[in-house]
Formats: C-alpha cells, structure tokens, sequence
C-alpha cells in the first residue's frame, strides 16, 4: 500500500468557516439522505482510493481492518461548494460503484447529491417497492453517501468537540446518530452515524448532498485542533467504498445465506446499533472479508448497512441477489426510501433539518450524551454550541432557553398531500410553522402524512392545526413519531 501524510500545521489565515445566521446564508433544500442511514463520493468505481488529512503526528498504528486497499493521502480538497443548500451543480453527476447493476435491472436514474442514483425499479411502482420492503426485504444502494475513518489518540476527544455524543461511553462495535455542530450557533451542519469500531477508532457516515461543506467544515476544524497542540488524529475519507442497506423482516436470514461462517458471524446475537466485521461468499465461494455489517438502517425495519471494499461490492450485492431471489430480496429505489423513513419519522438533512436548526429544535435532544450536559467550554471538552443547545433542553419555566419551535409529525385529513413548504396555520390563519416532508402513507391506506415545525407550545400530540395545500386551508393534527411501528431488533432489557 502506498501512503503519504502530508500534516495539517498550525498557520495563520486559514479561513473560518462561519455557521448561518453569522455570515452564511442557507436554505437547505435539496436532497440528501442520511439514514444512521448512514453518506459515499466520486471517484470512477474502477478506481480505489480513500484520502485522509492527518493532524499533528505522522505515526499510526496498524488498523485491524482495512476499509479499502489503497490509501491516498491528500491535505486539500477542492473548495468548490456544492452543498445541500447550494444551486444544482453543472458538473458531471457522479456513479456508485453500482450503476451499471443498476441500468442492468431496469431503474430509473435521477441525479441525488451529486450522484446517479435508482428512484425505482422497472416493473414495479414505487408503492410495490415500499409494501415489498415491509413484507419481505429490500437492497438499497446508500454507495453515494460519504464514508470516513477517524482514528489517532485525539480521535475520541475530536469528534467530541464536533458533536454532543457521548464517546468515552460508547462500548465498542457500537454506533450513535449524532450531528455535527457549528461552534457559537449549535446548529447542524450535519447529521451522522458515528460507529466506535475501538478505542480512539472511528467510522463515520455522512450526507452525500454535504459532502464538500462537511469536508471544509472537518478540515477547519482538525486544523484549528492542530493549532491548539491536541492528540493526533487521521481523518480517512473511503473513496469508493461500497455501502448497501439490506432492509425488510427477512435481511437476517438473506444475509446469513451468504456469510462464510454464520456461527462465527453470529447474526441473531448481533442487535440494533451494534456493527461487526464479518467475511462473505461470492462467486462459487470466492471469500470476501473485511465486510463491515451495522444493524440499523433508513426505514425502520429491522436490516443491516453493509460497508463493503471496493473491489467487491458488486459482486456482494449479485451474491446477495441470487441467495434471495426476487421472491424474497428486490432492488429498491430511492422513491420507496423516502416514503419508508417518513414514516419512521426519520429527518432527512436539507428539508427537516438544516444549519440553521439546533438537536433540540429538531426533536433530536436524545443524542447530546448524557455525560455531554455540563461542561458549556469548548476549552474544558465541551462541545460545539453547547451552551446553547444545554440551555435549550431546559423550558423557560425551569430556568433555561428553551425553544421557539420544534420538529412534528402531522396527519393530514384526505386530498392532497401536504408537501414541503406547506404553511401551517391556526384557526385564525395565522402561520405557526411549516411542513418539511410529506406524502401518502402506502402503510397506512395511503393516508396523508407529514413533518415539519410548529411554534412551542403547540406541539403537543393532538393538537389541531391547519395547512395551506394548494392555496386550501386543510385539517391536520399533530401527531407522535413514528407512524408506522419500527421493527428494529433490539438487545434484550
């Protein structure tokens, strides 16, 4: 493997990236998934590289697994913004290593952050994709989101500057949604699955719609870590590594039909967050390892997000086809995706979450760690914004900020769907939030479902409210998250 480092050094005029609401104006709405669903890049799928910055030592010690099998290493990035919230880009959209599986099986490609991706499959409807999920199990391609190492002595306490989880008490082989915070504001840059793979070792997934925003912001901030003579760490981005979501009752028993050694891999022991590296049987028997298997995902079914090295992700993904067959296991697109995690009540960054909104005015106060709600300094291993968001998590009447409005669902009497953008209103007209997500449930007889923010005090289950469809003023009423019962399979109590 040929490596180079090229170390981030302490040095005046490095540029500040500044939060909206300070200096950055920003919209957000453009799409981009996450999903504990976890965000891939650029590069051609014949090509394997991963670029890492590297603060302060150069010294690293062996991994256990590698994660692809060529390390490029690079200090700089383009500085080319293409964000979330950006206008459509004009450059060629990128392919998951993917694509051409895809064209194979008949989808129909859109472009979605930046990339060529399948929104659904030909001969079924977006609906048919979504009931199959539901029933039987479904293959996402989630290959276009950006997959990253962060490992070094500094790696703990980094990524505990940059977001409120709590780390140093997460048990290895564990994973946390968390978001990445802009220092001063608490809002999201954005949100992320960080994965503990061992002490001061980390993999991290993020928005592909974030990419180059996540990527100036990371870069800043491990500069800034520099400056201040911090631990060490090595920020690894895995270029084309492969990155599949296996969802649906039967992912279990589909995935242990490939693996080479079910009892070692031990699936049924194997619960909601946890992640273990497991090896795999393609091409007649072909073993693949390295194979990193996370149990969670996007649409609130049990499954599994499956990291895969470069080399090889096709030929997992065909061997997780032909175990299956379409009886049991179909492609799916990112139609079914979207009406899937709606219905789990589940945000997508740049409609129901964008820089300008705090965890907790995102109805996500449960991931600053409970270890994380003391320190406000930065200086004393705070986190970014924190003593705004702590502030938030108490209600004025108990002595802190609270919030001016929060993240709900909403059900919405039949017609038309409350799309994003939708106003809310009370009795009187008056607007009192906004819709960010919504569509017809096809879980739920099709009944009209949405997401978005109202004023605090009004967010409470049951409250009637009204949205502007179309010009119309139409019934809704707030309703509990998520709509349809999530399936995770979780560790017993």
């Amino acid at each position: 493997m040929k490596t180079c480092r090229i170390l981030v050094r302490a040095k005046k005029g490095v540029p500040k990236l500044q939060a909206p609401g300070q200096h950055l104006s920003t919209s957000a709405r453009a799409a981009s998934s996450l999903s504990l669903s976890l965000s891939l890049s650029s590069l051609s799928s014949s090509t394997t590289t991963t670029t890492t910055t590297t603060c302060a030592s150069s010294r690293t010690r062996p991994r256990q697994h590698a994660l692809s099998s060529n390390s490029i290493v690079l200090s700089a990035h383009s500085s080319r913004r293409n964000y979330a919230s950006a206008p459509e880009s004009t450059e060629p959209l990128n392919k998951t290593p993917l694509y051409d599986l895809h064209v194979a099986h008949g989808a129909k490609m859109v472009p979605f952050g930046g990339f060529h991706m399948p929104v659904q499959y030909a001969g079924q409807s977006v609906g048919q994709e979504h009931h199959f999920t539901r029933t039987h199990a479904s293959l996402f391609d989630v290959g276009h989101m950006v997959q990253h190492r962060f490992e070094g002595p500094g790696a703990t306490a980094f990524l505990q500057r940059i977001t409120p989880a709590g780390l140093e008490s997460l048990p290895p082989n564990q994973s946390t949604l968390s978001a990445l915070l802009w220092p001063g504001t608490g809002g999201i840059v954005d949100d992320t699955i960080i994965t503990k793979l061992g002490e001061n070792r980390f993999y991290v997934v993020t928005n592909a719609a974030c990419r180059d925003k996540d990527l100036d912001y990371l870069h800043e901030q491990l500069t800034l870590w520099a400056q201040d003579a911090e631990p060490s760490v090595q920020h690894t981005v895995l270029e084309n590594q492969g990155l599949v979501a296996l969802q649906g009752p039967l992912a279990e028993e589909i995935l242990a039909e490939i693996l080479a050694d079910p009892a070692e891999a031990n699936l049924p022991g194997l619960y909601f967050g946890q992640c273990r590296y497991v090896a795999v049987e393609v091409d007649g028997g072909r073993e693949v390892s390295d194979v990193l298997v996370s149990r969670g995902g996007y649409t609130g079914e049990d499954g599994f997000e499956i990291s895969i090295p470069p080399a090889d992700t096709v030929a997992v993904t065909e061997a997780l086809l032909r175990a299956a067959h379409p009886g049991r296991l179909r492609l799916a697109g990112l139609g079914a995706r979207d009406s899937l995690r709606l219905e789990a009540g589940m945000c997508l960054y740049g409609h129901d979450l964008d820089d300008s909104t705090t965890p907790v005015e995102g109805a996500l106060g449960w991931i600053v760690g409970r270890d994380r709600r003391a320190e406000t300094s930065v200086e004393k291993g705070a986190f970014h914004g924190a003593d705004v968001v702590l502030a938030q998590l108490k209600p004025k009447s108990k002595g802190g900020s609270g919030v001016g409005r929060r993240r709900v669902g909403f059900a919405v009497e039949k017609g038309a769907p409350a799309r994003e953008g939708s106003d809310v209103v009370d009795a009187d007209g008056n607007k009192i939030g906004v819709v960010t997500s919504g569509c017809p449930s096809p879980t739920l007889d099709n009944r009209n479902i949405a997401m978005g923010y109202v004023r605090d005090g009004l967010h409470k289950a049951g409250t009637e409210v009204e949205v502007l469809v179309r010009g119309r003023r139409r019934k809704a009423t707030v309703a509990k998250m998520p709509f349809v019962e999530s399936k995770y399979k979780k560790a017993p109590a």
